[in-house]
């Protein structure tokens, strides 16, 4: 009896006709990656890793308020043995993404020898030094914005709700230690800190962005601080506020490193929606700044900015015709 060939698999013939044009994108794709270096990392041995520095944020955040995000209870007992441990997670982490931060800009600068930075470890070392020690003074400051956000919302009820519940103190929070790697000349890390924050938020704040204490920021949606925005004292924030830059004509070198960003000076309440522009832009003292206002011109101290109210134009709703008018 003559044996009949055995048949495909129909699995198996499913899996080549699947697979057959899964290898022409693989092929484009792979050609893409070529084609343009700007959005592909291959080869590069160091890179900062996105999920770590959201896991040294969330570090931080333990750190800084003690007992509200904690797994385990915190009292006077455990106190100082829970600050010892987070702190050395903290320097642990922190110097790893320094360290590959520092290696990453030179991969990327430098024609690719980060693996040539033989002082890159040490000047890790010290940037995170430098960083923890500066980790009491921003606790300061955000014990001002959190009194700053009690103070300035009726709403709330205890500074516990603007830790727990507000977003305004959240992109605060992490901008005020974004700004201190920022300041050290750390590459990358500052900047990925406040976009993580942005995501989570809505708020944008630049790390570069200069702050002074007790900034409330109400609600927070939509709100965009730049690079060289300087913000004074006790300056209120509603949703939807931009300071941002008047232009960018000429490209990323003729701008970069220029003030571009407008100045805010203590006790300055901006309204929502309101979007003030230019570098050489000043907001005196004490000035308020109405809602859905166009800034481009500095405004002095003490004034107060609104837009001209539009006419509202009010009547009472028609009535409905009846079947009997209609002669029905």
């Amino acid at each position: 009896m003559t044996r009949m060939a055995s048949q495909p698999d129909a699995r198996q013939v499913d899996h080549a006709y699947r697979h057959a044009p899964l290898r022409g994108v693989v092929d484009l794709l792979v050609n893409s990656y070529q084609a343009d270096p700007s959005t592909q990392h291959i080869n590069a041995t160091f890179l900062p890793s996105r999920a770590r520095v959201i896991e040294f944020i969330e570090c931080l955040r333990c750190l800084t308020f003690p007992g509200f995000f904690d797994e385990q209870r915190i009292t006077d007992a455990n106190l100082r043995e829970h600050t010892e441990r987070r702190l050395k997670h903290i320097d642990h982490v922190l110097y790893e993404q320094v360290r590959q931060a520092l290696r990453y800009a030179l991969n990327r600068d430098a024609d690719g020898r980060g693996d040539d930075c033989d002082d890159c470890d040490r000047v890790a070392r010290e940037k995170t030094d430098a960083f923890l020690k500066r980790i009491p003074e921003v606790r300061r400051l955000l014990s001002t914005d959190v009194q700053a956000a009690y103070d300035g919302d009726p709403a709330n009820t205890h500074p516990d709700e603007a830790i727990f519940c507000y977003p305004g103190l959240d992109a605060i929070f992490t901008y005020r230690y974004a700004h201190e790697l920022y300041k050290l000349d750390v590459p990358m890390l500052p900047r990925m800190m406040t976009e993580a924050a942005h995501n989570d938020t809505g708020i944008d704040i630049h790390p570069g962005a200069t702050i002074g204490e007790r900034l409330f920021i109400d609600h927070g949606t939509g709100i965009v601080v730049g690079e060289t925005c300087e913000i004074g004292r006790d300056v209120k924030l509603y949703q939807g506020v931009t300071l941002g830059a008047l232009s960018l004509k000429g490209g990323h070198d003729r701008w970069e490193g220029r003030k571009r960003h407008p100045t805010i000076e203590d006790g300055v309440t901006i309204y929502g929606g309101a979007i003030i522009l230019g570098g050489n832009t000043v907001i005196g003292r004490g000035a308020t700044i109405g809602g859905s206002v166009f800034i481009t011109e500095s405004v002095p101290a003490g004034h107060t900015v609104t837009m001209k109210q539009p006419q509202l134009n009010s009547r009472p709703p028609r009535e409905k015709k009846t079947n009997e008018s209609n002669g029905l």
